[in-house]
């Protein structure tokens, strides 16, 4: 048997069809990161596209009150910011504490040795100046965060710290940190740019990420290492402010619990690397931003009872808006084109509270946990923030070209499921439309499917849509599809 329902709360969320990258899709092609020579940051992201109505569901400020008048707490489940125990409540302002070593002009520096053991201090911080770093040892041994937040926005107590516009080329390098909070490189700040290659990057403790943009900073990476062993420690991480990353070839490694491959509130795009969470959901996007991947391998082994947010839904793959105030509100955006994604456990998608837009071309879909969904589309219980319980499910537009898919998919009352299977595109399972857990006002056209031509779904179960728009094959298998309005195909 599934999963009980019990076990999803509501939240709105809306996968928007995103412009393919993959070879096999008609338009668009993945860009290359920036040459790292040229010193110039790249472009930003294309603009999400709105809601169906053309709403937006928020303008990206203070997140909207709860009907009690109170402020969610937020809780994000990879412990990057709001609402979370232990030194969170950031300072407000920047607040990056102190550095052991500052280089503050322009120039360049072979085989030097930066280290820290003091409280909210860098190891090492650029601050404002162009500089190339090559083959330095950057090492956090110790010292203690006194805000979480501020480690987390602003880069304080990071092992290397990018700020105030600097321009940074790093080769050759050794990064570690073993200080809870202690980032290992960490881009702050709109004009901010870290180009960092060819260097192996580790942490040890909490909160602890492997690169780090927020600010609107920008991270260009290339054949990085990265191992991270604490909780709350995603190998490539942002937070509040975004920014844009770049990262072309490398292993991506996490071992603790709340810590995914990839958290994004950003822009981040990923070429070429294997992204592995071997304890935690694989990849986290928030809000208006967005997680792009071309030929990469990724996967993810969430536990069932350890980390935050295991009690709400296990899965892969992670779509939502906290509501923290970390990430606007706006269409979160997934594009996977080539390689593979594994799930050792739980649902391979699952989207609640954001409107989100996902196409995938070519991927080999591995789902290991038999008892689980393919797409997992409902609310929450609000108890993190995360919306008001029976009115945060999530609005998706899912495209599937030239993809083969197992599994079943579920669409709660109070969300809504556009799926398009294009191309040469095989889907062998189940949709469903199922009750929302919090007893949520039903929606409209909460499951709208589309087979092109060409493409084939093989049906292994009874099935539950709002309307059907066929002019590929159905493979019925004995098995019906109940529509809307009552009719029965089979």
């Amino acid at each position: 048997m599934k999963r009980e329902m019990i076990r999803f709360t509501a939240v709105v969320l809306t996968l928007a069809l995103m412009a393919p990258l993959c070879a096999c899709a008609e338009t668009g092609e993945a860009q290359a990161p920036p040459e790292f020579s040229s010193g110039e940051q790249p472009e930003d992201g294309q603009v999400p596209p709105e809601l169906p109505d053309g709403e937006q569901p928020g303008n990206g400020q203070a997140p909207p009150e709860l009907p009690n008048g109170e402020q969610p707490n937020g809780e994000q489940p990879g412990g990057m910011g709001g609402g979370q125990p232990g030194g969170f409540g950031g300072s407000g302002e920047v607040t990056q504490g102190t550095a052991a070593n500052t280089i503050s002009e322009d120039g360049e520096y072979n085989g030097s040795e930066y280290a820290s053991s003091g409280d909210d201090e860098n190891a090492l911080r650029i601050d404002g100046a162009t500089v190339t770093l090559d083959g330095i040892t950057v090492e956090k041994s110790a010292g203690a965060s006194s805000n979480t937040e501020d480690g987390d926005f602003y880069g304080m107590n990071a092992a290397l710290l990018a700020t105030n516009g600097a321009a940074v080329t790093i080769k050759n390098a050794s990064v570690s940190s073993s200080a809870q909070n202690g980032n290992g490189v960490f881009s702050y700040g709109s004009g901010t740019t870290v180009n960092i290659s060819d260097s192996a990057i580790t942490t040890t403790a909490d909160n602890s990420g492997g690169i780090q943009t927020t600010g609107g900073g920008t991270t260009n990476a290339a054949n990085l290492t990265i191992e991270t062993s604490g909780n709350s420690s995603a190998a490539i991480r942002s937070d509040r402010g975004g920014g844009t990353v770049n990262v072309d070839g490398g292993s991506y490694t996490t071992n603790g619990y709340n810590s995914p491959a990839v958290y994004s509130t950003a822009a981040i795009t990923v070429k070429n690397a294997a992204l592995t969470a071997n304890n935690s959901e694989a990849l986290v996007i928030e809000g208006k931003n967005s997680i792009a991947l071309e030929n990469c391998d990724v996967s993810g082994n969430m536990s069932d009872t350890k980390g935050s947010s295991s009690d709400e839904n296990v899965h892969n793959v992670m779509i939502y808006q906290s509501m923290s105030g970390d990430a606007d509100v706006g269409t979160s955006e997934f594009t996977m084109n080539g390689g593979t994604l594994t799930s050792e456990n739980g649902d391979m998608f699952y989207v609640t509270n954001t409107h989100c837009a996902v196409n995938l071309c070519g991927v080999e879909l591995i789902q290991k946990d038999s008892d689980s969904y393919l797409l997992n589309v409902s609310g929450n219980s609000a108890s993190r923030g995360w919306g008001t319980a029976g009115a945060n499910g999530g609005q998706v537009e899912f495209t599937a070209t030239d993809q083969t898919m197992n599994g079943d998919i579920i669409v709660d009352t109070v969300s809504t499921l556009n799926l398009t299977l294009a191309g040469d595109s095989d889907f062998t399972g189940t949709i469903n439309i199922v009750d929302n857990a919090q007893g949520g006002t039903a929606v409209a056209d909460n499951a709208v499917v589309t087979v092109e031509d060409g493409s084939v779904w093989t049906l292994t179960g009874d099935c539950s849509l709002t309307s059907l728009d066929n002019h590929g094959t159905i493979d019925f298998n004995g098995y019906t599809i109940t529509l809307a309005d009552g009719t029965v195909l089979s």
